[in-house]
């Protein structure tokens, strides 16, 4: 999944909402730090489906939760 026209990544606020740090998320999801990092700075521009799912699964939520259209980037 590329991210290059015009989402943005959700986890930082998500995060914020569940009270739960980045690496509690890496230690219950079995998510890399540097892939939820790079989510969480808006950082990455691709990620595995298994990835979201796995996410979305520890924060309770439905994948496509995790991203949001951001509308300060321009499609190409």
């Amino acid at each position: 999944l590329c991210i290059e026209m015009g989402a943005r990544f959700r986890l930082k606020e998500l995060l914020r909402a569940a009270g739960m740090s980045q690496s509690e998320l890496v230690r219950q999801s079995g998510v890399s730090y540097p892939t939820v990092n790079g989510m969480v700075g808006n950082k990455s521009t691709r990620v595995d489906l298994s990835t979201l799912d796995a996410l979305s699964k520890v924060l309770n939520c439905e994948p496509g939760d995790l991203l949001e259209r951001d509308s300060k980037r321009r499609r190409k």
